[in-house]
This record gives structure tokens, sequence and C-alpha cells, in this order.
């Protein structure tokens, strides 16, 4: 740890290579913050699949930074079955990366971020919690955010009396540079003319949210979804 910015806040981002995780690491480092990526990709590789892997990532966090102040968990398994598709082994494959992955981590780090008494969780969800899109094939997708806003609003309420905030982000449909197979042009258009805001929504969207509820401004926020969706969900 450079003692130039030994004051800074750590921030550990799951996911962090990927197209809204990279624009989120861009915005906490923009703040200030010194963010450490788990991700597949890069040089220090951590499969979130792996319950090892992920305990000993933010172990070594930890050890090299002494503490941990955010963590945001924007990693995701994204595989596609409808209802008679669907066995117990993608499931598995899903809920370990979307679910329990954040739930690892937050054994390991919660009791530092309670030392300090600060501390701020955000889980990247999906607003098709709220709003299902018309394919049939997202299912195992939609489950697991909805257990993930679960996890969150649950933790909120047990972690709050060490100054540790948890929060939830709902993007609506942000497409990557590459479009994902199977999502017609068409899908795409119709969930936009249904937003309030009928525009193309970009990664920097959601990142700046993250960014507000990571700070020591939001410290009146946790338990929440905020929907970074352009008006798609009212709530």
């Amino acid at each position: 740890m450079d003692e130039a910015d030994g004051g800074a806040p750590v921030a550990l981002v799951t996911g962090g290579a990927g197209f809204i995780g990279s624009a989120i690491v861009k915005a906490l480092t923009a703040r200030g913050h010194r963010v450490v990526v788990l991700d597949r990709a890069g040089d220090d590789a951590v499969d979130l699949a792996d319950e090892q892997q992920v305990r000993a990532a933010a172990r070594t966090v930890l050890e090299r930074h002494g503490r941990c102040d955010v963590l945001v968990h924007a990693g995701v398994n994204f595989e596609r079955a409808a209802l008679p598709d669907i066995d117990a082994a993608l499931m598995r494959r899903m809920m370990t990366v979307n679910v329990e992955a954040p739930l690892w981590l937050l054994q390991e780090l919660t009791p530092s971020m309670a030392e300090h008494h600060f501390g701020r969780v955000v889980m990247v969800v999906s607003d098709t919690f709220f709003d299902p899109p018309p394919v049939p094939d997202m299912l195992p997708y939609v489950m697991t955010k909805g257990a993930l806003i679960g996890a969150a609003r649950a933790l909120a309420r047990s972690l709050g009396a060490d100054g540790i905030t948890v929060n939830c982000v709902a993007p609506g449909m942000t497409p990557p540079p590459v479009s994902e197979p199977g999502l017609g042009s068409n899908v795409a258009e119709g969930v936009r003319s249904r937003q309030a805001l009928p525009r193309p929504l970009v990664p920097e969207d959601v990142a700046e949210v993250v960014g507000f509820l990571v700070s020591r401004e939001a410290e009146a926020l946790t338990g929440q979804t905020i929907c970074p969706d352009g008006g798609l969900v009212l709530r």
C-alpha cells in the first residue's frame, strides 16, 4: 500500500472487467478509491464460482490494504433457459456466482468494516425482478437476482448497527458493445419504448448510482433497490 494514498478508501469490485463492472471501477477510482477487481479476466484471476478462491481473495485484500470499505458485487453468471430446460446443474452454477459469492466475501470482510464502523455494500441486480422481460428463457437470471435483493434487505437489517449499509442497483436493459445472443433488436426497442426516458442506457448510468451509494453522503440509505432504467420501473 502506497503511503501517498494510505487514507483512500478501499473498494473491492467483483466482475470489474465486465462492461458494467469496468464503468464502476472507473467511477470509484475517479472518486479516490483504491479499487481491487475480482474477475476471471486479468492478471490475478479469481473464479467467483470457487468458494475457496473467493475467500482467499478477500483475505488478500485485507492483508495488503489493512481494510476494505466497499464491496460492489457486479459479477454475474448469465445463462438462459426456459422452465422446461432448467436443471439442478444450471441453477447451481448461477446461484454460486450470483448469490453465494458475495456472501462468502461478506463473511470475510464485514468484521473489518464493523471494526471501522463503516462499510458500503452494493449488489448489482436487475430491474427484470420488478418487470420480467417478455422472453421465457431469462427465468434463472431473474430468480437469482431476486434472491440477491432478498439477501441485501436482510443484511441491511443485521449489519446496520455496525455502520454498514447494503443496497442494490437494478439497471435496465444496458446492452454490451456486442449484443447478447438471442436478444433481438425488437425486444430492446420494445423495452426502451416503455421507459419514461426513452433513451439508450449506458454503463455509466449504473456506475454513477453506485458511486453515490458508497459515499458517506448516502449514510441514511440502506436496504433499498434503485433502478437506473430510464423510468421503466416506477417504484
